[in-house]
């Protein structure tokens, strides 16, 4: 696994670096829209069995594939997990992340949300003179092969803009909200703004702060932003009982109907997600 960020450093819109961030069952302080009264209790609902089962199945079948499928490969992607995750699932994602070049997984112990990811994203930026481009995604979450470069393109679109801002989100909205299970995968199509996958931020240099800084559905209030939503599907949002957002009064049921066959062409094309391999994954949970 390449340990240092993977980018050109020539000048060019197309060489800016691109980061970016997941969290794999790290159990910051705060961060969770629906928390736990000691730590122990949260490491337990973390490191469930049954939870990492799903997790790694997701992982490696939903949000990997289109990873290793990006059109445009020079990027890095932090994988942030706690020191206190069981050795066996460390080794684990470690073998899953093995043939990931752009993948960098750190481990920390628990620390504030906010503050331990913008130190992660900082700790492997360069310091080029460049803008720097982030995105981040759960590990339920996935974004279109082409991510990479779309986002790139945009930001050469849009540098005079970004100058003048320092901070501009690049909201990529139109993609599925989407279950993984046994029988395949059940979607419903969305075009909201600010979700979590498909958003990226574009920042000028010298500056420290980090697409952490900011609450995704709250970018539209901090920041000028431009939204693509005249693009194919850009982005996969997990929708499962494990997930954070699922578990507080505020949470938002979906109705999600499975797939037909032009629907797994669409998520194989634009996602080299394969739904006989996920079903194949979730069968064996």
């Amino acid at each position: 696994m390449v340990t240092t960020t993977t980018a050109s450093k020539s000048k060019g819109f197309f060489t800016m670096q691109v980061i970016g961030l997941c969290r794999f069952s790290y159990p910051a302080i705060g961060g969770f829209q629906v928390d736990f009264d000691d730590f122990q209790k949260k490491c337990d609902y973390l490191y469930a069995p049954a939870r990492m089962e799903e997790r790694f199945a997701t992982f490696e079948t939903i949000m990997l594939p289109p990873l290793k499928a990006q059109t445009d490969p020079l990027f890095t992607l932090a994988v942030v997990i706690g020191d206190s995750l069981p050795e066996v699932y460390r080794d684990r994602l470690e073998a899953l992340l093995a043939d990931v070049p752009q993948a960098i997984v750190q481990v920390h112990p628990p620390a504030q949300h906010r503050p331990i990811m913008k130190q992660v994203i900082n700790s492997v930026r360069f310091d080029d003179g460049l803008p720097c481009l982030q995105f981040r995604m759960d590990d339920d979450d996935a974004v279109a092969v082409d991510f990479v470069e779309r986002l790139r393109r945009v930001a050469g679109d849009i540098t005079p803009l970004a100058k003048r801002e320092k901070l501009v989100a690049i909201d990529f909205n139109r993609g599925f909200i989407m279950r993984p299970g046994a029988d395949g995968i059940a979607a419903a199509e969305t075009a909201a703004p600010f979700q979590t996958a498909g958003l990226g931020m574009m920042i000028q240099p010298g500056m420290r702060q980090t697409i952490m800084n900011f609450a995704h559905h709250k970018l539209g209030e901090r920041m000028t932003c431009v939204t693509l939503t005249d693009t194919p599907p850009m982005l996969l949002r997990g929708h499962n009982d494990y997930n954070d957002s699922r578990q507080g009064p505020s949470a938002r049921p979906h109705k999600l109907t499975p797939l037909d066959a032009a629907g797994e062409a669409t998520l194989r094309d634009r996602f080299n997600i394969d739904t006989d391999t996920v079903r194949a994954a979730f069968s064996a949970l």
